[in-house]
């Protein structure tokens, strides 16, 4: 990669450490976070700060180089969620128990469908464990976004 050191500072200032899509925090992961080309290199997106979002390793390596998603609500291609276009909190919302993200617009779930968010696709559940774990020591989710009443 060629992104500058401040640049990466930069990323992940804008992001308040946490992953743009998923909202985990940084501070909670094994490893930094890596920088996600919201237009993937592989369709000439560039290293530009404007196409760059804070990413976990999950979220990023799921998101690969799509760009859209199936809604399965109304089993339509939507547009994927781009942090420098789209506000989190119209698409999203955590559930009750903080444990799971909730589409609240197509592209939301579409979103979610396509990163496979909330471990739905999988047995282990593995990121709603530490959701739990992240919620007993006081960080999750994140005190700025909505939750389900």
């Amino acid at each position: 990669m060629t992104i500058s050191r401040a640049t990466r500072q930069r990323v992940r200032q804008r992001a308040n450490s946490l992953c743009e899509y998923c909202h985990s925090a940084e501070e909670g992961s094994t490893a930094l976070f890596t920088f996600d080309h919201i237009i993937p290199q592989s369709l000439n997106g560039s290293d530009d700060e404007d196409n760059l979002a804070l990413a976990c390793t999950r979220c990023n390596g799921r998101r690969y180089n799509f760009m859209d998603g199936i809604d399965p609500d109304t089993q339509t291609t939507q547009r994927l969620f781009n942090p420098r276009q789209d506000h989190w909190t119209d698409h999203f919302i955590w559930n009750h128990d903080g444990q799971k993200i909730i589409g609240i617009s197509p592209m939301g779930r579409a979103t979610i469908n396509r990163l496979d968010i909330n471990d739905d696709r999988h047995d282990d559940g593995s990121i709603r464990r530490a959701r739990r774990l992240w919620m007993r020591g006081g960080w999750h989710p994140p005190n700025h976004d909505p939750q389900q009443q």
